[in-house]
């Protein structure tokens, strides 16, 4: 597949007729979808989000203006339409859209639990993709007891679930109950392994119609998500901001809603110990054993361990992210670059920038380092020149840290401020010159 679509880089460079575009499908949440501009609204025009409202069809599917809160208002296109930008200088034609839910667990997509009027599952069902890309609640995937949501048995379920979906699609019909004591032998032996009690029982009859558009060919990858400062180091709790639109994105405020804690209280921490590092290493510990038991799965994209190697290489922000008080704290000039948005939970569009350049560079086999200084997502999205090279290597040395071939396409620079340069066209700029493969 690799060779594939740098083959078909190459033809469109040089202007020869490629085939049919490679569609692709992103199942996520806000995560995916970017939770706040500019990458939650960008390059909305060229991907399909599924989930937007749709007066045009005669179903009440996707009503809702803005997910479930305000300041998230559809379109979204988020981290698949930085990647669809990236692919359409590369000279790739993708076909990009985006099934995504403000915290939807992969659970959530494959049996609508979020809304009645939102059917992921219906979406995932409803073409023939060519790749899927899963992305798991944030810290769904952890072991027993290291996140709020933690729940790997669940995780690992509907991993499979969705896997099976897409690749076989048959009908089915079965309870959670008899799911988890069929791979853990009992109820109790699913809680021990990680799950809650109750999902570990659930014993609601659940029916799950064909997928017409099953695809025995496709590829499905889950994306290993990211280590969270605000499950590292103590902070107060905090709440989004309701005063919409007055706070335009629902940033992050102290929880004070507790009348024990009128000034806050401390939040839960799962990692004070273990650090961003040792978070990492969990959620890779899930997903690649969740990737090594079922080959149905192409691979694990690993975004998260390249949010760790920024931060190991010295390029992000290790600390400080909250005053000695307990509160977010502010960004000054000589910070480095901060992977996270305010809430230090999601990403900010340095860390979406990111994940979209490892995605990039998984899916194509092209060396992310391809695109140099004048990219133009990062300039769209207000990426500093020196800030969007310093991460476009990041995202090559992880891939090339786990031994995957990178092919370099000279020159590809399309960032209308530095020139008009389109897709191939040679610049004296730098543009991974001397980076090598």
């Amino acid at each position: 597949m690799k060779n594939l679509y740098v083959l078909a880089a190459s033809l469109a460079i040089h202007g020869a007729v490629v085939a049919a575009p490679t569609t692709i499908l992103f199942v996520g949440n806000s995560y995916t979808f970017g939770r706040v501009d500019p990458v939650m609204g960008y390059n909305v025009g060229n991907v399909d989000d599924m989930t937007r409202p749709r007066p045009d069809l005669p179903d009440p599917n996707f009503t809702e203006t803005a997910g479930t809160r305000a300041w998230e208002p559809h379109p979204w296109g988020g981290v698949p339409a930085i990647f669809k930008q990236l692919a359409d200088q590369a000279g790739v034609d993708f076909d990009v859209s985006l099934s995504t839910r403000n915290a939807a667990s992969l659970r959530g997509h494959f049996l609508n639990t979020a809304n009645t009027d939102w059917d992921l599952r219906g979406n995932i069902a409803k073409r023939k993709w060519d790749i899927v890309v899963l992305q798991e609640q944030s810290d769904a995937a952890l072991p027993k007891g290291r996140g709020a949501n933690a729940n790997n048995p669940q995780f690992a379920a509907y991993a499979d679930k969705i896997e099976k979906f897409i690749h076989v699609g048959a009908a089915e019909s079965y309870r959670e109950r008899a799911m988890y004591t069929a791979i853990y032998g009992s109820v109790a032996n699913c809680v021990a392994a990680g799950g809650t009690q109750s999902s570990c029982d659930n014993n609601t009859l659940r029916t799950i119609p064909a997928n017409p558009n099953k695809n025995a060919a496709a590829k499905v990858y889950l994306l290993q998500t990211w280590a969270r400062p605000d499950m590292v180091f103590p902070h107060l709790a905090t709440v989004a901001d309701a005063n919409y639109p007055t706070v335009p994105d629902g940033r992050p405020i102290v929880d004070t809603s507790n009348p024990a804690f009128p000034n806050g209280y401390p939040d839960t921490l799962y990692y004070e110990q273990e650090g961003l590092a040792g978070m990492t290493a969990d959620l890779r510990a899930a997903f690649a054993a969740k990737a090594a038991a079922n080959a149905g799965f192409a691979g694990v994209i690993p975004v998260g361990e390249a949010f760790q190697r920024a931060v190991d290489t010295g390029i992000a922000k290790a600390d400080g992210f909250y005053t000695a008080e307990g509160v977010y704290s502010m960004l000054v000039p000589q910070d480095k670059i901060n992977l996270w948005w305010d809430d230090y939970l999601h990403a900010s569009k340095y860390g979406s920038y990111l994940s979209a350049l490892v995605i990039f560079g998984k899916l194509t086999g092209i060396n992310p380092a391809t695109f140099g200084a004048t990219e133009k997502a990062a300039a769209d999205l207000g990426i500093g020149p020196g800030d969007a090279v310093k991460l476009q290597r990041v995202a090559w040395e992880q891939l090339a840290a786990e031994g995957m071939p990178l092919n370099m396409i000279p020159c590809l620079h399309a960032n209308p401020a530095a020139g008009g340069a389109g897709p191939g066209t040679r610049s004296a700029q730098a543009c991974g010159r001397g980076l090598g493969r």
